[in-house]
C-alpha cells in the first residue's frame, strides 16, 4: 500500500474515533464541559476527515470513518455503559469490516486498459 493511502486510512480512522469520543463524552460528562468536549472533538473529527480525503477517495474516507465510528461507539456502549450487543450487531459489524476490506483491496488493484 502506498504511504499516502496508509496515512489517509489513519486519518479516516482517527476521524471515526474522534466522532465516537464526542458521543461518549456527551454521555459521560455533565454541565458545560460536555458541550465543549463535543464541539472540540467534532472539530478534530472534521480536520481528520478532510485530511483523509487528501489521500483517499471520498467513498473510502467516508466508509472508513463510518465503520470506525460505528464499531467504537458500539464497543464503548458495551464496556462503559453496559449496553447489550446482540448477535445481530456483531454480524452487522463483521459485514461492515468485510466491506471496508473489500473496498480497500479493490482500490489497490491497478486497472489495465486495452486499446
Amino acid at each position: 500500500m502506498e504511504s499516502g493511502n496508509k496515512k489517509g486510512y489513519l486519518w479516516a480512522v482517527s476521524a471515526g474515533a474522534s466522532a465516537a469520543l464526542a458521543a461518549i463524552s456527551a454521555k459521560f460528562f455533565a454541565s458545560q464541559l460536555k458541550y465543549v468536549l463535543v464541539v472540540m472533538l467534532n472539530v478534530v473529527m472534521w480536520g481528520c476527515y478532510v485530511n483523509s480525503m487528501k489521500s483517499l477517495s471520498s467513498l473510502q474516507a467516508t466508509v472508513t470513518n463510518f465503520a470506525t465510528n460505528f464499531l467504537s461507539s458500539g464497543l464503548a456502549g458495551f464496556f462503559f455503559f453496559n449496553e447489550a450487543l446482540p448477535l445481530k450487531w456483531f454480524a452487522g459489524a463483521s459485514l461492515i469490516v468485510v466491506g471496508v476490506v473489500v473496498l480497500r483491496k479493490s482500490s489497490i488493484e491497478k486497472k489495465t486498459h486495452s486499446n
